[in-house]
């Protein structure tokens, strides 16, 4: 029997744009402002962003986890006090397609270090490789990142079938990301879970939705989070909104989380 505390969530979408990543590290941001500790692991192991986002360059990531003698205490990140990463690197053809020895390896280093932590989040990348796919199966909760863009929800439809029919995977979360207002948020959460309804007899849970906010630009442009760049803007508060809706799922599954790994089939040792 686990006694695990950590729930573990993978924030992927259909494609790419959707601003993903900025969710990923925002939610880390307002969890922190609420003493709730979590670390982000940069799943994206073709294109890393988080680093940049945070205008930082790491010494070492997670390619350097697959060598002997390195442990995951060793690529650590600390953002803040109890908000910490594991940064990704870009252009590693082997971490793009990760075989099942890299994944064994990968989890089993830094398994131990994330049952520190409150919240697991890994930031996937965008698509239906087979990576992305494998990794979004693994953890407890799944956030699909969606925009009302059409391409965004039939790449998103796309994601939700795959893993539905080939990983037996049928709970998702979905945030509505870059929504105009409520109406435009509703109406893209409903088309996407009618065709899920519909087709693969799947119900989705709608997480809420973050509004279009020019200010997001000019804090990427500044390489600093949203939520300390400009607290106070509607699209900070719509993300400490959805962080205590996280938040309340895991304090309300506190026993069903403690009886299952951090991450299926990497049992705490």
């Amino acid at each position: 029997m686990n006694n695990n505390k950590t729930l573990s969530l993978s924030i992927m979408s259909g494609k790419g744009g959707v601003g993903k990543t900025n969710i990923v590290l925002n939610l880390g941001y307002a969890l922190h402002a609420m003493n709730i500790s979590s670390l982000l692991m940069d799943c994206d192991l073709g294109l890393a962003n988080l680093d940049v986002l945070l205008g930082i360059s790491p010494d070492r990531n997670l390619h350097d986890l697959l060598q002997s003698g390195v442990d995951a205490e060793d690529i650590l990140v600390s953002i803040e006090n109890g908000f910490d990463m594991l940064p990704a690197t870009s252009g590693v053809p082997e971490l793009v397609e990760m075989d099942e020895d890299f994944q064994d390896i990968l989890f089993k280093k830094l398994i131990t270090l994330a049952g520190e932590y409150d919240f697991l989040m890994l930031d996937l990348g965008a698509g239906i490789s087979h990576t992305v796919l494998s990794l979004a199966s693994l953890t407890q909760l799944r956030v699909v990142v969606v925009t009302p863009e059409p391409t965004s929800l039939t790449d998103s439809y796309a994601m939700i079938k795959v893993l539905a029919t080939q990983y037996g995977v049928k709970d998702f979360l979905v945030l509505i990301n870059q929504a105009a207002n409520a109406k435009e948020a509703k109406l893209t959460f409903e088309r996407l879970d009618a065709a899920c309804r519909n087709f693969l007899n799947i119900e989705l849970r709608n997480l809420g939705f973050v509004h279009q906010d020019r200010t997001l630009v000019e804090a990427v442009r500044h390489q600093t989070p949203l939520l300390k760049f400009a607290p106070q803007t509607t699209a900070s508060k719509d993300i400490v909104g959805i962080a205590k809706k996280l938040l309340r799922y895991r304090e309300d599954n506190l026993k069903r989380i403690a009886g299952r790994p951090i991450l299926k089939n990497f049992p705490s040792e």
